[in-house]
This record gives C-alpha cells, structure tokens and sequence, in this order.
C-alpha cells in the first residue's frame, strides 16, 4: 500500500504512476481550467496540476489570446481530476483495478472503523486571516466550471460538521457560490446529515458552525462521497489503517477538521437566511437549476505554504466517482450477490451519471440467471435503470468492449426487459418529477443456447517499445 497521507503525496504518486500532467502555461480559472480537466477525463488522461492560475473574468481557450487578467493567483496552483477514472481510484485507495469493490466494502463495515486522532497543530493554520474586514474569498482561486454556471463554485470542498445535539461529526459535500466577500449560496439537499445539524441549530435561532476543507487526501474525499452511520473519518482510517489527524477550528466549535487540508473555511451557516445560488453543473448531466439556499458566512481562512486549491469538474467523471460509483458498488455488489453466487463482480460506469450498472456473472446452466441478478441490482438503490449482465471474457470498464457485447449478444426482442412504473431517482431526466419511469434489464451473455459460437477472437498484449528501438 502506498502512504497517502494528504493531497501532496498522493500528487507525488500520481507523477511516479505516469498520472498526472504538469499544465504550465498560465490558464484561466473562468472556464479554461475545467475545459482541460474535462477533456483529460473524457480521454482518460493523467490529472491536470496548473501551475499558473489567472482570472479574467472570460472564458479563452486554446485557440483564443488571453485577456489581460483581472487577478493572478500568485503562489496559489490548482488540481482536478484526483479520483476520475479506475486507475486513480485504485492508487488512491491502494488496491488493484479489480478490488476496489471489496476494498470500498470493507472500509465501510463499520467493525473495521477506524477513529480519527486529535492534534494540536495544522500546516494550513500557519497562514490566517481572521480579521473581517481582510476576508475575502474572491481573491481564491475558485473556478467558474461550465458555461452554464450561475458563477465561482466550491465543488471539490469537504464541509465538516458537528451536531448541535448529538456531537456526531460528518463529512459531506454541499456546492457553495461566492455570493460576497464573506458569503457564500450553500446548496443543503433535505436529506443530507449537514441539513440536519442545521436544522436542530435554526430551530434554536443558533447558527452551525462549520468548515469546509479544500485539497485533501483522497481517502477522505471517497470517504465524504459515503452515505454512513457516523464520522466519515472513520471511513478513510479504515482506507488507509491508520487514524486521519484532525484539528479543532479556530473560530468554530468543530475540532475533526482535516490536518493536513491545503486550504480551512471556518465560519457559520446562518439561521432563517437563505439567497439565490445556481444553476451548477449536476451529476446527470444537466444544469440544476436555481435554489434559495441558506447562507454561509466566513469567519476564517487558512492555508499551508505554496497552497494547491482543489477542484472536482461538475458533472463529470469525478464528480460521478465520489458521488455514486464508489460508495454504491459496494451495495449493489451485496444485492446481486444475493441474487446469484456467480456474480464476479460489478460496476457504474461514470459515463452514465450513475444510472447504468453492469455485473460480470459466470454463467452457469441457467438461463434466467442474468434476469434475477438485474432485478436485484434495481432493488439495490433507486438510480440504478438499466442494468446490463455479461460474462466474465467483457472489460466491464471498457465502453468499447461493453458496446461489442451489446452489439453481438442481445437479441433485443428476446433480451431485455422492462419493470415499469418504477421509482427511480427524481433528477433522472428520463423519469417523471417524481421519479417514477420505466428500468431496463439487458441480458448480454454469451451462451443462450440457441446456437453454437465459435471462441471469442483476441490478441495477447505485446510491449511495443521493444520493436521501437533500433
């Protein structure tokens, strides 16, 4: 297992590994930065470290001069792109490709829990603004993502929480747009753990305090994405077999705020206040649109020497990771399981916004089995609509090799099947406000028994640079 013990090293890891790509050309956060990230992403490229970062205000791309900037982020860089594609999530959590189901599994078993660690002292707390009138996190480096984005958002930033009542800590994620100099939209869905710690304070008139932890270890990045029964520190402990160092606030009443964060946003979400924020970029694919959210207003910014401001691109590959691929696997896995014992594994393709699971089954004799391992997978979690089986010869990381058994082994009249009337999540643009819309099971296994097959063509793996050189 490699030692991660906070974005630095594992940045480290991701150069020795051929995983990352230095950008040193100066880019602009407005746009440019999360058009590369996107595109490393769609190409299964490396993660992008900008090195020079500039704001103007407008969007310039490669093919466009730069505008003279409005600020330049001296000393500041900027990463996205941490945990993307299968090969960084299994650097991240030191396993191979194929364990990160079970890996992911095990760190969720609350038995192998592991508690954070309580330290006096932090890196980003040697640089600190608490004067008022000195705050202001404009003059960060948070990006404008998409073109479609109502403005700056945090979208890569952990929130740390404590319960008014019950003391329990939670980490999350809650997109935040700069809305002033101190203020920023805080986006709090119903059913999220912040939304009830804020509740149980408003209904005393009190705000909650809070901070929002920015360049992370990634184990406490997965960790953040899990829906769990307790402090998602004790998810990423488990990860790494080791306690995650945390620190009390400055100006909060929050004391598991990661150590070794790049950048700390201390201060208060405000009771019975709430602004516009929005649209951003969603999970699904689409713009969200507006809300009136409540507002979080800061008290205190810390940062370590020559920080790195960490990003996550807004309905992307990363985004889809963090928020549905890792922490459902593990679910969907037990699910089908269940259904049949020859399940070899599973995955959500994050080019499918988590609504699309495939499962890899051996195949025995019986030729229902495909059909009762994907029911199983839609009773596993209400996004999951079209769950396609296929046997243990197909990449299920691969679209290319997902697309081939599709093609060449679905009889579509014979195949697929439909539960009706299903519920399913409420932003699935396929589905009613409710939720409610059709799920789609596909069988494409190999052997149904109606004709002989011959043997699947392929081609060992060759090192080309032997017959590169002279």
């Amino acid at each position: 297992m490699h030692d991660i013990c906070d974005l630095r090293s594992y940045i480290a890891l991701l150069d020795r590994c051929g995983q990352l790509m230095r950008i040193i050309k100066p880019v602009n956060i407005i746009h440019e930065a999360a058009d590369i990230g996107a595109t490393c992403e769609r190409l299964g490229g490396p993660a992008p470290l900008f090195e020079a970062i500039y704001e103007n205000g407008a969007a310039t791309g490669a093919d466009q001069p730069a505008a003279a900037p409005v600020q330049v982020f001296k000393g500041w860089r900027l990463f996205s792109s941490a945990v993307a594609n299968q090969t960084r999530v299994a650097l991240a959590l030191g396993c191979e490709q194929s364990e990160v189901t079970a890996t992911m599994a095990r760190a969720l078993e609350p038995a192998n829990a592991i508690p954070p660690v309580r330290v006096a002292d932090a890196p980003w707390k040697k640089n600190l603004i608490t004067d008022p009138d000195a705050i202001d996190v404009r003059r960060l480096p948070i990006p404008k993502h998409a073109v479609g984005d109502g403005g700056r958002f945090i979208t890569g930033g952990v929130v740390v929480s404590k319960h008014p009542e019950t003391g329990v800590g939670n980490l999350g994620y809650n997109r935040m747009e700069i809305l002033g100099p101190r203020t920023f939209g805080m986006n709090i869905n119903q059913w999220r753990d912040v939304q009830r710690a804020h509740a149980a304070a408003e209904a005393q008139g009190k705000p909650l305090g809070i901070a929002v932890a920015i360049g992370l270890d990634p184990a406490l990045m997965i960790a953040a994405g899990c829906k769990y029964e307790g402090d998602e520190n004790n998810i990423a402990g488990a990860i790494r077999g080791r306690p995650v160092e945390v620190t009390r606030g400055v100006t909060v009443d929050v004391d598991t705020i990661p150590a070794h964060a790049e950048l700390v946003l201390e201060g208060h979400v405000l009771p019975g206040v709430r602004r516009s924020e929005g649209p951003l970029a969603e999970f699904h694919g689409y713009y969200g649109e507006p809300w009136e959210s409540p507002v979080f207003e800061v008290t205190a910014i810390g940062y370590r020497d020559d920080p790195i401001f960490q990003t996550i691109v807004p309905g992307w590959n990363e985004h889809i990771y963090i928020g549905n691929v890792l922490p459902r696997e593990p679910l969907l896995m037990r699910f089908v399981r269940h259904a049949s014992k020859n399940v070899r594994a599973v995955h959500i393709p994050p080019y499918t916004n988590g609504f699309l699971v495939v499962v890899q089954l051996d195949k025995k004799t019986n030729m229902g089995e495909p059909r009762n391992v994907a029911l199983a997978a839609f009773a596993a979690h209400p996004n999951f609509r079209v769950c396609v089986v296929v046997e243990g010869d197909v990449n299920i990381y691969d679209p290319s090799d997902l697309l081939w058994a599709l093609t060449t082994r679905v009889d579509w009249g014979q195949d697929v099947f439909t539960v009706p009337r299903a519920q399913g999540h409420e932003m699935d643009p396929a589905n009613d406000s409710k939720g409610i819309g059709t799920k789609i099971g596909i069988d494409a296994t190999f052997d149904k028994g109606r004709r002989p097959y011959g043997q699947r063509v392929s081609y060992p793996m060759v090192e080309l640079a032997k017959y590169l050189a002279a």
